[in-house]
This record gives C-alpha cells, structure tokens and sequence, in this order.
C-alpha cells in the first residue's frame, strides 16, 4: 500500500521537492548578505540615533520580494489542499477505479489512511521547510518592518514559522474530506478553497487575538505612534495617531489603540485621517503656544506642540500582543490546526467506512 501511494504521488513530490530545492537554495545564498547589511546599518545607526530611519530605508529597499516571499508560503497550503487533497479520492470516483482499490485485500479504510498519513505528512513537510526558510531569510525585515508588516501582523504571522505545516496538513485533509462529500474534483477544489480561505481568515480575526489575554497600557505621544498633527483654520488641533504601534514594544500586535484625554476618557471628535491611523481632535490653541504658528507643527519627533500635547495629559489607550508571544502563538494555533486536522481524518476515516461507495 506504502509502494502504491508512492508510485501515485511521486510525480508531485519531485516538482514539489525541485521547487522547494531551488527556493532553499536562493535563499540561502542571499541571506547572509541581507543579514550582513542589517548588521551594518544598525552598527552606524545607533551611535546617531537614526534607527528609524535606517530601519524606512532598509525594508523600503526590499519591500515586493518580502511581500512577494510571505505570499508564496501563504498560498502554498491552499495549493496543497486543492491539487493534493481534493483529487485524492475524487479522481477514484470520476474514474471508477475506487471499484477495484476497495474490493482488495487492503480495506478501504486502510487505503485511505496510508494516503492521508503519507501525503499528509509530505504536504506539511514541505510547507513547513518553506515557512522557516523564509522565516531565517527574512529575519532582517521582521526586525525592521513597519508595523503593519511586522511577524506578529496577522497576515505575516501565517507566513512565519512552523504556523504554515499546520495550515498544509489541515488543507490536505480539508480537500479530502470535501472530495468525499462532492465526488467531483473541480467542485471539489473550488469549495475547498473558499472553506479553507475562510478558516484563514476567521483565524486572526477572532481566535488569534485570544489565545492569550492582551495586554494593555497608556503611553505617551511620540514618532513611533504618531502619524502626524495638523490644525484647521479657526483653532482645531488633529492628532493621528497610529493604530498599529505602542512606544518600547516594536513588532507588537496591536488588537486597539484610542487617545484618552486628560480625565481618561477618550478624546473629542473623529476626523478623516490615513487609513492606518485614528484621528482625534482636542482643544488647543493653534493661534498661539507651542501648538501656534509660532512653535510650527514640526515631525512628531520634535514637534513642540506634541510635547504640549502630552503635558497636558492626553496618552495612547492600546491593547496588544507582545512579541515575545510569537512562538507561543505559533505553538498554539499549530496545535489547533493539529487537532482540527485529525477531526476531519477521523470523519474521513468514518465516511468511506460507511458511506461511500
């Protein structure tokens, strides 16, 4: 049964393997370069304190191969499920040989188990050696990507680790499992990929957030969560301030930032504002002070008015993931892959059994 399974899938296994040799290797060869340039710069930009801006310019210059990496290991699962897991027993059936396969000396429930564990195993094999390939190349970027783009950022997060051998293993056995109930593999693959889609997406959305408690704080208004200020004309001050980022915890996951004013309570009015920020108004004067024409609206980095702004005592109110939970995160949500994965075996296991035919 081993040999038959491996006589099956072995044209699939070798271009995935090819494709996975080739990717290894490029990013083998590249990464110690980027590391080498992530290395010297922050060696020339800590005595000046310009961290921030080496760290625009750096992920700035390789920005579309980080984003273009991340995707592929995001899409490689969902590649799984519809050209591994879907065909596995549909074709079976389209073509009529299940007839013969299951009336051998091996039980149809022995057949599919071989195949869910072999194939199973490769697909999270291979989604797992590109997720930490990719992981070890784009150790740099993590480090100095904005906010929206950092590892704990929903998207990015999925694309890290060892998160991607879960999301495979689920997806092959997702496509099994909707191929016994559809018995046709294109409407199997198409349904499997907007179950597994939406899995992915009610992941970040409302588990991920509560694997652990967040955490909360109040900071003070500075670069790093600040977008910008500006004034109107009759005295309206606005202050965006950024919701992906809380001073002193780089590469968190910020689930909600608010500007609270004085008394704690949030600040005045919204305002339209970058899609990335939330913009507040608050009372004070932009016809004199620091905050007049005179102290000027500088860069939140040395801006006399911000200064104002937080002596007056209005604070960041945010809620976030650490990234010190990373992998305790990437633990967790594998193990919950693991267990919906053996589920659906399981159901699989239970439905040839019995339904099947």
């Amino acid at each position: 049964m081993i040999w038959l399974t491996w006589r099956q899938f072995r044209g699939s296994a070798a271009l995935t393997g090819a494709v996975l040799l080739v990717l290894v290797v490029a990013l083998g060869v590249t990464g110690p370069g980027l590391a080498a340039e992530y290395a010297a710069g922050i060696a020339a930009c800590v005595p000046d304190e310009t961290c921030l801006d080496f760290f625009d310019r750096f992920f700035g210059s390789y920005d579309l191969l980080f984003l273009a990496l991340t995707l592929v290991v995001l899409i490689v699962p969902a590649l799984i499920g519809l050209f591994w897991g879907a065909p596995l027993v549909t074709r079976e059936l389209e073509a009529g040989t299940h007839l013969l396969v299951w009336n051998q000396s091996v039980t149809r429930g022995r057949w599919l188990a071989v195949k869910l564990g072999i194939v199973g195993l490769a697909a999270a094999v291979a989604a797992g050696v590109c997720g930490l390939a990719v992981t070890w190349w784009s150790g740099p970027l993590d480090r100095s990507a904005v906010p929206e783009m950092a590892q704990m950022a929903p998207v990015v997060f999925g694309a890290r680790g060892i998160a991607p051998m879960g999301y495979a293993a689920f997806a092959f056995v997702l496509g099994v499992a909707v191929g016994l109930l559809v018995r046709r593999t294109l409407p199997a693959m198409a349904l499997t990929l907007v179950v597994f889609a939406a899995v992915q997406i009610a992941m970040p959305l409302l588990v991920r957030p509560h694997l652990m408690p967040p955490v909360t704080g109040t900071f003070e208004l500075g670069r790093e969560n600040v977008d910008g200020i500006g004034a109107e004309r009759g005295g309206t001050l606005h202050v965006f301030l950024r919701t992906s980022a809380v001073p002193g915890h780089p590469g968190a996951w910020v689930l909600s930032s608010d500007l609270s004013g004085p008394t704690g309570r949030t600040a005045v009015e919204d305002v339209s504002g970058p899609s990335s920020t939330v913009a507040r108004t608050i009372p004070i004067s932009t016809t004199s002070g620091p905050c007049g024409p005179e102290g000027g609206l500088a860069p939140p980095g040395t801006s006399p008015c911000l200064t104002e702004i937080n002596r007056l005592g209005y604070r960041q109110q945010a809620a976030y993931q650490p990234l010190e939970r990373f992998w305790p995160f990437q633990w967790i949500e594998t193990g919950i892959y693991a267990l919906l994965t053996l589920g659906l075996a399981g159901c699989c296991l239970r439905w040839i059994r019995t339904r099947a035919s």
